[in-house]
């Protein structure tokens, strides 16, 4: 079958667009031959700075022929009605339609039918409409059809379109159309310095293959082994090795269609700075890549830049203006890092009293004395010195307002760190200033630090007790405060230093703590509380734990201790796991459903317990002993914290449940013998409330 060969030219793309606009392209293409019944094989697109470029194999030559019956007018009904159904379905008479028998009556039926059309027909009408409506996030008019109604927007000025569509054993068609001037051919143009020649293609091997030979690598992954390869040789080889950095990468990768690696240097006067501050300059400003002394650690006074020419002169005159650049550049570094030197972290804190955390919040100030209290209450409760910790939570804030932070804002709370310790600081203390803001993401270290733990979760949880408080909760995907990060931050930092605390009792610390109050006090302990719940099933659900565990232990109430609960749904999941607990669950939930029924005929609840005297049966007397020994057993593991234990005892309820709904009627004729079986049921709810809702479990 055909293939198609699509490239739109223009001037250069930025790099941080053509990712999505390739993926674009190949959508808007696809979904629209599948939506005109030309169902596809494969498609691939591409990005380089200066072109967009597509491939789509194994695309039908003709769109297939469609027959459709369409339902008319009844037998016998006025002739406008008749007139119109001929008129509908192309027919010249009735005598061209059926008559289908309906208990409503007789109606005309009439056949209609719709030639397909040629593929390349197709797509000429349908490309033109997808380059007009491509959903750049920001487009541009160029030339003397700009001031013209409905002149294209493009991200920068197009120049050319390849399309051509063929089968791989013949020479391709062009697909004839025009967009704004700029008609469709099968002519593309290579490297804009190295092969700027006009470049005729026909299909895509042949076009790559062109594109290749013309200086342009088009696949975006080649262009980064490429980079990512020759880096690290370069560095290998004088004795080096490459600060990887995935996101640089995949930038570079977009600025250049032939890359050269290079190697440029920089005074070793300027490593004085912190590699995080000549890292952050070399990247942002040069998009270069550093390298670091394996023996030492340390960054070494060299880059790595990517051309986008190989020079005549071996890149000399690249580096040098490369060099020029960047030693500008760590000049200002060195010499903003050196001025914060000069001034105390302390001595900053007076000009947070002017700047605004939140109007309704108070200044960073506030918030500055907030979490000093808050880390201070916290500091007992996971292992951390009180004074520390409330000195780091003093200083933790006070490097935003440092010129480097203010010039790479990438590297708050590090440089926190640096100034800490260059004014003698304590270590723990220091640490803190950089931690207190992780873990920021799922991927982001966890800090262990008791000082730095302290004031992480006191700096988190100010944060959402505070927006909570003037109900600024996220919304739907709206969380312009990233709360719902805050709230994964806390987790994770109890998680995973084991660590016990009230949460309800921290809130309540950090609610104290605040000017403002909430319209409804009472409610917001149990609302944030549910918060958390909801960012815990998202934790656990990634470590690939069920969500609706979470649900069952949460629905016990009072349930706060984050550690305790995440402890009791890996116990309560390998119960369930085995043959006991998914038996035990499936009886648990017959008497829930057994329970629900008679509640609701009956309009009471059956709470309280059996009478003994009415057991009849060898069966609910066994049940009734069972409930009562698993109920002490279970409730004293519970109270140890000793999940596992707590899940063996529950499974010894699993014998007697089945044997109970094997041998007894629950609904027996005599009403006080069905009363008191329905309280034997509503024991067993009972029972497994000891470790969970059994009722929140999914089947």
């Amino acid at each position: 079958m055909p293939d198609l060969l699509l490239e739109l030219f223009s001037e250069e793309i930025p790099a941080r667009m053509q990712a999505k606009a390739a993926d674009d392209l190949r959508r808007m293409v696809t979904d629209k031959l599948v939506a005109e019944g030309l169902v596809y094989e494969g498609a691939k697109a591409f990005a380089t700075p200066r072109r967009l470029a597509l491939t789509v194999h194994g695309i039908p030559a003709r769109q297939p022929d469609l027959k459709t019956e369409r339902r008319g007018p009844k037998v016998g009904a006025p002739d406008a009605a008749v007139q119109g159904f001929l008129k509908a379905t192309g027919l010249k008479s009735l005598d061209e339609a059926k008559i289908q028998r309906d208990p409503k009556g007789d109606f005309y039926i009439g056949l209609i039918e719709k030639p397909g059309r040629d593929a390349i027909n197709v797509l000429a009408e349908v490309l033109p409409v997808i380059i007009r409506t491509f959903p750049w996030p920001k487009s541009m008019r160029w030339g003397a059809r700009s001031g013209k109604p409905g002149s294209l927007n493009w991200v920068r000025p197009l120049h050319a379109i390849t399309a051509t569509f063929g089968l791989e054993t013949e020479e391709p068609d062009v697909v004839k159309f025009e967009v704004d001037g700029i008609e469709s051919g099968q002519t593309t143009y290579g490297h804009r310095f190295l092969a700027p020649a006009p470049i005729s293609v026909r299909r895509f091997e042949d076009y790559e293959a062109k594109l290749l030979e013309a200086k342009v690598v088009l696949d975006p992954e080649r262009r980064k082994d490429a980079i990512l390869t020759d880096a690290k040789q370069l560095a290998f080889a004088q004795g080096f090795e490459l600060v990887e950095d995935q996101n640089l990468l995949d930038e570079v990768a977009g600025l250049v269609e032939w890359p050269i690696v290079l190697m440029g240097s920089f005074e070793p006067e300027f490593l004085k700075t912190p590699d995080e501050v000549i890292r952050a300059t070399i990247r942002n400003n040069q998009k270069c890549f550093v390298v670091r002394d394996p023996k030492t650690g340390k960054l070494a006074n060299k880059f790595i830049l990517v051309a986008n020419i190989d020079a005549t002169d071996g890149g000399a005159t690249i580096i040098a203006g490369n060099e020029r650049v960047i030693r500008a550049r760590l000049s200002d570094a060195k010499f903003f890092y050196e001025t914060d030197l000069k001034t105390k972290l302390e001595d900053r804190l007076p000009k947070f009293e002017q700047i605004v955390f939140h109007e309704k919040l108070g200044t960073q100030a506030e918030r500055i004395k907030r979490i000093e209290r808050l880390a201070a209450e916290i500091a007992p409760l996971v292992g951390a010195d009180g004074p520390k910790a409330t000195r780091a939570a003093h200083l933790a804030k006070a490097d935003l307002l440092t010129e480097v932070v203010g010039e790479f804002p990438e590297v708050q709370g590090l440089m926190g760190k640096y100034y800490a310790l260059a004014q003698s600081e304590d270590a723990s203390v220091a640490a803190a200033c950089e931690e207190h803001y992780k873990p920021q993401g799922p991927a982001d270290r966890v800090p262990t630090d008791p000082v730095s733990v302290a004031v992480a979760l006191a700096d988190k949880i100010d944060t959402l007790v505070g927006f909570w408080t003037i109900d600024e909760k996220p919304t739907g995907s709206k969380d312009p405060y990233a709360l719902r990060r805050a709230a994964l931050g806390v987790i994770r930092l109890i998680a995973e230093n084991a660590l016990r605390l009230s949460l309800m009792k921290v809130a309540g610390s950090a609610l104290a703590g605040l000017s403002v109050k909430p319209a409804d006090a009472s409610k917001l302990p149990s609302d944030l509380l549910a918060f958390f719940a909801d960012r815990l099933k998202v934790q656990l659900r990634e470590q690939g734990a069920r969500h609706d565990l979470v649900d069952a232990v949460f629905a016990l109430g009072g349930q706060d201790d984050l550690l305790m609960i995440v402890r009791r749904v890996e116990a309560l999941g390998k119960f369930l796991d085995s043959d006991d607990g998914k038996n035990l669950l499936a009886g648990t939930k017959r008497a829930s459903n057994i329970l629900s029924i008679e509640e609701k005929k009956d309009k009471r609840s059956f709470d309280g317990a059996p009478d003994a005297a009415l057991y009849s049966l060898g069966e609910e007397r066994a049940l009734a002993k069972a409930i009562g020994e698993v109920k002490a057993e279970a409730s004293a593991a519970v109270a140890k914290e000793d999940f596992a234990a707590a899940m063996s005892a529950m499974a010894k309820l699993r014998p007697p449940v089945d044997a109970f709904f094997d041998k007894v009627r629950v609904n027996d004729d005599d009403p006080k013998v069905r009363e008191n079986r329905l309280k034997l049921l509503n024991e067993i709810r009972s029972a497994t409330r000891a470790v969970a809702d059994f009722s929140k479990i999914q089947d």
